[in-house]
């Protein structure tokens, strides 16, 4: 296997987990870079050409919020869980850990 086909599984894996790691972490209102720093910290690296789409995307089916706001005299896009993302992120987690243990016994 070459470095590139590992590194294009890698991404296809990522893939998988992104929407899930996003929404876990909009418990709490926050904007795009809170966002790719709170998910760094946690050990899941994003960049902003892959979030912000994603936000949007997100937005677009009924799962996040957004408001703008002005801060330090630059305008801020803020998001959070809508009611629906609320209802969906606990059914997704509960998915997420059924794939988990599968793939333990198969691994």
């Amino acid at each position: 296997m070459t470095n590139e086909s590992f590194e294009n599984a890698i991404l296809e894996l990522r893939r998988g987990v992104i929407v899930l790691a996003v929404l876990s972490k909009l418990g709490e209102e926050q904007y795009g870079y809170s966002l790719i720093n709170g998910l760094k910290e946690q050990g899941f690296e994003i960049d902003q050409g892959t979030l912000y789409p994603l936000l949007r995307r997100l937005e677009t089916q009924g799962l996040l919020n957004s408001k703008w706001r002005i801060e330090a005299d630059r305008p801020r896009r803020y998001y959070s869980l809508s009611a629906e993302g609320r209802v969906l992120l606990p059914r997704l987690k509960n998915e997420w850990n059924s794939i988990v243990l599968i793939m333990k016994k198969m691994l």
